[in-house]
């Protein structure tokens, strides 16, 4: 059994800024990629941004040079410090993880947590 938690999600007003956080849990051997995903009412989820197990990262084009991932694999856990927050970045934001077991690859899903970015 595998759980992934994440927290930080809120109330933003225009231009500021959010830390998100995604601790994994469980019967976990190796952690792969690892990603941010969104979802905004009446739309699809979305890839944000993804961080290898060794460190590299991708974005997607509307947040490169204001979002930054980042992983810790003392902790299992990755982050995304989003800043210059938009209307448009409003969404539920979910962490993504390819973990090996030691028997199996499973990919896992967090709850997801709301952004709210109004003034």
């Amino acid at each position: 059994q595998v759980q992934l938690v994440e927290s930080g999600g809120g109330l933003v007003q225009p231009g500021g800024s959010l830390r998100l956080s995604c601790a994994a849990s469980g019967n976990i051997f190796r952690i792969n990629d690892m990603a941010w995903y969104r979802q905004a009412p009446g739309k699809e989820r979305e890839l944000v941004a993804v961080i290898s197990s060794r460190g590299t990262e991708n974005y997607a084009d509307s947040v490169k040079g204001r979002f930054t991932i980042s992983r810790d694999n003392a902790k299992n856990t990755v982050y995304l410090q989003m800043n210059s927050l938009k209307p448009d970045d409003t969404a539920v934001y979910f962490c993504n993880a390819n973990i090996y077991t030691g028997y199996i690859s499973i990919t896992c899903w967090g709850q997801g947590t709301q952004v709210t970015v109004s003034s």
